[in-house]
């Protein structure tokens, strides 16, 4: 908790619990000064209290505070604020170089002659090791073990490496392989709602607050603890103490009423909501629910929809804290005097909700009465695409006909220890009850396992072709499934335990039975996934399935029994039973009291005491792995293609350099508008034929061994060459062309970007990329930064940038600089064989400045444009000067050793 310099609104108080005093900063007290943030959304206040607690003077500001009671008055701003989370949390995928930065940072400061101890995360933070797990052996009950031991031999040198960061950093926690989703975790039991540190001897509450390496962490939400999702650039400034700045949001506020009815699940709710906000609109938006429909929903049916607010495009989906929160801490083994101080924390911070508060203001509203909601999917390729279960034959038999697919095709397929089949377009291959968004939620998890005994007991059996999976979020699952004796049927229905992790919704559904593979390859099949996930993209969920269907894991075993989407669920029957009936869904689905009973009787707080009470400490293969590495510093391997040093630090002084102009730059790529994350940073399969998989051939690493750039993200040459290198990324230097290349000047020859880009540094020749409106949309990927950076790239010229991805270039050393409106790429008819001198920074450096920019072409003219720095605050600026956020950081710890 940094020290406070200011406390203008006089509003540092103290609270009692028990026999504990804690010191926090009031919001009643703050508004007797600024009587307008009383009608604050909740979430709104949350992020008051922060800048209470925060106001330095600099970052934080008298003006900052009061622009939260304006937005009060107006329910819109533009002002910018600084926001400093309590916390950060990670994955593996986006964990690992963040720890690999964080080693080097420490091999640099020693190399400067400070301490190796002087690099510590300062905020805590938790790695969860989540996205890894394949779904390689199914099925079976040696899946899990089996598809364990293959995460460790893909990813043992990660590993080693997060084990040895465990041990060698403060303030950070790992938990290991095979305990769970980060999301999950995070809301069964690292969550407080009300977060407590110590400062000069002094005990302070204050909100929870994160952000987090993964999208979903919105999920926390539920809970009452405001949270999302950011790149690993701003994760890592986070964690080193500096503050997340944001412009103060609008907030839509979603009115829930009324209660589900029979045969709706959290699911179907998700699925509605996900629809209603992403056709209102709600991108870089806060969503805050109300309405006395909140009495109705458990804390994992509101995690269940705040984990989908990527899906629906907000910044985070908030529920105010109520007494459902407080029953959910005591549930899941939350410590008493935390689940006291919450609720004495709330009440008097006005941050309490119940059927006596005043409904705040909004930016605009929504309702929805949840009795109207009704059976649902999403899909066949995006989450925000509703489909009533009543209309999903129509849905599945539109898309077959829209890409002229044979619908009647048959394909004969024998499969050992199967009896033969036909394999046809629209069957489902994979079902999979998988992704945190529905396995935190023992309603449709339990609910899944009564419709399969249900159905076991009617004597309906699962279709060969379908590969089934249960993939829970947290092992406490495993354990209300056992005692409510139906993991067993489970098994025997095929949905045997594969993990603890994202699997499917993340695409690693493991390979389909190679008899299978074969037929949909070799006529073209057009077969479809049905998963309880969260996202269904086009090509996401397995290369071979064209289809994917969200749903509840309850139709996840439906569709699994049923085969195919194009099978009626409403009206034809799933079978014949034992005593000759028809069987259709209606009979085999388990009632809503029935569920209730089973929560009931199979869930108890001591699950959640047992399961997380050693959280940390991981099985033999994980505590083996300590044995490898030791030390303040990482013991880096030179042979390795996972976890090599970066470049970052090389050759730094203790003191920032001097600025330089930009001289004789050639543009690496000229690109259109709305280039995405996806389209610059490295991600998905590594090819061969490219420069990254050149470079793993050349150390000995065999196609089948590449993994993907998301596991090698703690290399730097695995991913700089994997930068600018899309398949889909379109170049206008060679407009015939698609792909990772360019033209190199003044040879004239086209070659792979990262090729060119070695050879104009081997000429020492700086680099500029020219973009369209939205440059960086997508993703917040840091290597979209990070590998700009490594090619060179010294600043990137843009008609309009996405909010994060600037900041990751600031925060990279890489300057992003505007076109002014009017002039862009196409006004200025560049080709790419110009030459740019940029300057007018180098000398004053300050936020938003015109910068010159001399365009010399090749017949020798000139042409003088002026171009927005949007380098937009003082930080930044600070930033800049030091060439990236952690070099800023890591000169102010060199000269600052008190910080030990």
């Amino acid at each position: 908790m940094s020290r406070i310099v200011h406390n203008s609104l006089e509003c540092h108080k103290t609270l009692q619990v028990d026999n504990q005093t804690y010191h926090y900063f009031s919001l009643r007290e703050a508004e007797k000064k600024i009587p307008e943030i009383a009608h604050l959304p909740f979430s709104l206040k949350v992020l008051l209290e922060n800048l209470l607690r925060h106001e330095n003077g600099r970052t934080v500001t008298l003006d900052d505070i009061k622009a939260l009671g304006k937005w009060a008055a107006t329910t819109k701003s533009q002002h910018e604020i600084a926001f400093q989370p309590a916390r950060v949390l990670m994955q593996d995928f986006t964990g690992v170089p963040a720890v690999v930065d964080l080693a080097a940072m420490r091999e640099a400061i020693v190399k400067l002659g400070g301490d190796a101890r002087q690099i510590n995360p300062l905020v805590p933070v938790d790695l969860i090791i989540d996205h890894s797990v394949m779904v390689d052996e199914y099925g079976s009950a040696n899946a899990f073990r089996h598809n364990v031991l293959m995460e460790y031999g893909r990813n043992r040198e990660r590993y080693a490496f997060l084990r040895w960061g465990q041990e060698a950093f403060n303030n950070f926690r790992v938990v290991p392989p095979g305990t769970g989703i980060c999301h999950q975790v995070n809301l069964e039991y690292l969550g407080q709602v009300v977060w407590t540190a110590s400062r000069d001897g002094k005990a302070y509450a204050y909100p929870d607050t994160l952000v987090g390496t993964d999208s979903h962490t919105t999920m926390i939400n539920g809970l009452s603890v405001l949270g999302w999702g950011v790149g690993g650039i701003e994760a890592e400034a986070v964690m080193l103490g500096q503050p997340l700045s944001m412009v103060i949001p609008e907030v839509i506020g979603f009115k829930l009423s009324g209660e589900l009815r029979e045969g709706a699940t959290a699911t179907d709710l998700v699925l509605t909501v996900t629809h209603m906000l992403r056709t209102h609109g709600v991108v870089n938006k806060f969503v805050e629910f109300y309405g006395d429909g909140l009495r109705h929903m458990s804390i994992a049916d509101r995690a269940t929809v705040s984990n989908m607010s990527p899906e629906f495009g907000a910044t985070c989906s908030f529920f105010p804290t109520d007494r459902e929160t407080l029953r959910y801490l005591a549930f899941t083994g939350r410590d008493p005097q935390r689940i006291k101080l919450v609720e004495a924390y709330a009440k008097e911070q006005g941050l309490w909700r119940d059927d006596t508060t005043v409904d705040p203001v909004f930016t605009e509203t929504l309702e929805l009465n949840l009795a109207d909601i009704e059976p649902v999917l999403a899909g066949p390729k995006r989450p925000q695409d509703k489909v009533l279960l009543s209309k999903s034959v129509e849905s599945i038999m539109a898309v077959l006909k829209s890409e002229n697919v044979k619908i009647d095709q048959k394909i004969s397929v024998t499969s050992e220890g199967r009896e033969p089949f036909d394999l046809e377009n629209g069957h489902i291959v994979i079902a999979a009850i998988t992704s945190c968004t529905n396995t935190s939620n023992p309603s449709v998890m339990l609910g899944a396992g009564l419709l399969a005994r249900n159905a076991r007991d009617k004597g309906l059996k699962v279709k060969p072709w379908v590969k089934t999976s249960l993939a829970p979020g947290s092992k406490v699952v495993t354990d209300y499934l056992e005692k409510a004796g139906l993991q067993d049927v489970l098994d025997e229905m095929g949905f045997n335990l594969v993990g603890y992790g994202c699997t499917t919704c993340i695409g690693n559904s493991g390979p389909l039975l190679p008899e299978i593979a074969r037929a949909i390859e070799e006529n073209n099949l057009s077969v479809v996934s049905v998963l309880s996930g969260n996202r269904n993209f086009d090509g996401r969920i397995h290369p071979q399935v064209k289809y994917s269907y969200l749903a509840s894991p309850l139709l996840v075993v439906a569709y699994a029994l049923a085969g195919s989407m194009k099978f009626d669920l409403n009206h034809t029957p799933l079978g014949i039973g034992k005593d000759g009936k028809p069987v259709y869904l209606k009979d085999i689905w388990p009632s809503n009291a029935d569920i209730r009973h089973a929560i009931e009787q199979s869930l108890t707080p001591e699950m959640f005491r047992q399961r997380y009470a050693e959280v940390f400490g991981g099985d033999e293969e994980w505590r083996s792995l300590t044995k490898s590495k030791s030390g303040l510093t990482y013991e880096w391997d030179a042979q390795s293609t996972y976890v090599k040093l970066p470049p970052f630090f090389e050759n730094m002084s203790s003191v920032p350099p001097k600025l330089m102009a930009i001289h004789h730059a050639r543009p690496l790529a000229i690109l259109g508008d709305s280039i995405t994350t996806d389209h610059i940073s490295p991600a998905g399969s590594i090819q061969y034929e490219g420069p990254a998989g050149k470079y793993l051939e050349e150390h000995h690493v065999g196609a089948t061994q590449f993994n993907s750039y998301g596991s090698r993200r703690g290399n730097h040459e695995v991913m700089m060459r994997g930068t600018f290198a899309n398949i889909r990324l379109k170049n206008e230097m060679i407009p015939e062309m698609t792909g990772g290349v360019t033209r190199h000047y003044p040879s004239g020859e086209i070659l792979p970007i990262y090729d060119a880009a070695m050879r104009y540094q081997s000429e020492h020749i700086p680099l500029v990329v020219i973009a369209g409106q939205e440059y960086g949309t997508g993703s917040s990927r840091d290597w979209a930064a990070k590998g700009a950076r490594l090619l060179g790239v010294k600043a990137v010229i843009a008609e309009s940038f996405e909010r994060i991805h600037r900041s990751n270039l600031v925060g990279m050393g890489v300057l992003p600089l505007q076109f002014k409106a009017g002039i862009n790429r196409q006004t200025l008819k560049l080709t790419g064989r110009e030459l740019f001198d940029i300057s007018g920074f180098e000398q004053n450096l300050k936020p938003r400045m015109e910068i010159n920019c001399v365009i010399h072409r090749t017949d020798g003219s000139q042409e003088i444009i002026s171009l927005l720095s949007r380098i937009d605050t003082l930080d930044e600026v600070e930033y800049f000067l030091n060439d990236g956020i952690l070099h800023y950081v890591l000169r102010n710890l060199l000269n600052s050793p008190a910080r030990l």
